[in-house]
């Protein structure tokens, strides 16, 4: 059977994983656990794999994703690997010029401003992300029975790096375009939609068993905001893959007050950060969806017995869920101890096997 129709009938050799149970909301062995950012800075191997290697460079480099991608997953046990990316690796590709600098992130040469600018975000093709197809064909005959996430940034982030020209504080010139001109702003929302419903059907036609949707930046809008001016891109992004079947997942970082949109947006799973519990997300974004998260990245820095209370509380809170799968509320920090990661998995999968 091909990996098309494997996706079509949703047979795929990880579809009875405790984690794509838990996003089917169906009942699982135990509570699932993954890690946003599980494959980076944190592990030795993976600092020592990177060595004198970019950033960008990294991504596109099958063997090394492949690597970097299954590192967590034999390290920590965790029941998905999230393949190695970076949200502006389609932008590079259809050749923005871009480049991720160590300690600041993803800068941009040009920022796009104008609707003269608009005509350098050109469609995604499959044959200029070859490397990611390649990359997935390796991980999933490594993997297994373990699903593989698929990655992409969301519109609106993509957006705030393109118009900023970097990272944001206060994502002023964002703004400005989308109050100043929303008919631009909407072209732009809905071409970097395109793009990243090509790049996420990539990554699913290569293997990949479910995918994320990072919002990072979105929590700095207002709910009539993001209803108005962000929804519709990210709708059109869930909409164009959701007849593979595969669970969609949608996350971004102080969305607390975004968190029923975001799941109206068209996720099976909403991301949940660590600032308000999983019973109070559960109310937010209504039945029918699973919820992912939310112990906060920090308490692992506190020591085994504080880690294991707050995950307890965690645990508590996403007792009564529809389907939970255990996350941090946001990415691995970089000088965590990987031992404290690896004792959590097990923590978890302890304290709800069934």
């Amino acid at each position: 059977m091909s990996e098309r129709s494997q996706l079509q009938t949703g047979r795929t050799a990880a579809h009875d994983s405790a984690f794509l149970r838990a996003c089917r909301r169906e009942p699982v062995p135990h509570t699932p656990v993954w890690f946003m950012r599980q494959a980076g800075r944190s592990l030795p191997e993976y600092r020592k794999v990177r060595e004198g290697t970019a950033m960008l460079e990294s991504c596109m480099r099958p063997d090394l994703v492949t690597e970097i991608t299954l590192q967590p997953v034999r390290r920590h046990n965790v029941d998905a690997a999230i393949f190695f990316s970076d949200i502006v690796v389609p932008l590079k590709a259809i050749g923005i010029d871009l480049d991720i600098k160590p300690g600041v992130g993803p800068v941009v040469a040009q920022p796009i401003r104008s609707r003269a600018d608009l005509e350098r975000l050109r469609p995604l093709d499959a044959d200029d992300v070859k490397y990611v197809t390649e990359a997935i064909g390796m991980l999933t005959a490594e993997l297994g029975t373990t699903p593989l996430i698929g990655f992409a940034g969301a519109p609106f982030t993509l957006a705030s790096y393109l118009v900023e020209g970097g990272p944001s504080r206060n994502h002023e010139h964002t703004k400005a375009l989308m109050y100043g001109d929303p008919e631009l702003w909407a072209d732009l929302l809905d071409r970097l939609a395109d793009i990243t419903a090509a790049f996420l059907k990539v990554q699913i036609e290569a293997g990949a068993s479910a995918v994320q949707l990072f919002d990072s930046w979105v929590g700095a809008l207002a709910p009539a905001d993001y209803r108005r001016s962000v929804m519709p891109a990210s709708a059109k992004v869930f909409d164009a893959v959701a007849d593979y079947g595969v669970p969609r997942i949608h996350f971004g970082v102080g969305t607390g007050e975004l968190l029923g949109l975001m799941g109206e947006a068209g996720a099976d799973v909403v991301g949940v950060d660590w600032r308000i519990p999983m019973d109070e997300a559960a109310r937010r974004v209504g039945p029918g969806k699973a919820l992912q998260g939310n112990l906060d990245p920090a308490v692992l820095f506190a020591g085994h017995e504080a880690v294991e209370t707050k995950a307890r509380e965690v645990l508590d809170a996403a007792e009564k869920l529809e389907g939970h799968v255990f996350n941090l509320g946001h990415g691995v920090l970089p000088t965590t101890d990987p031992d404290a990661l690896t004792r959590l998995v097990a923590y978890v999968h302890e304290q709800t096997a069934r």
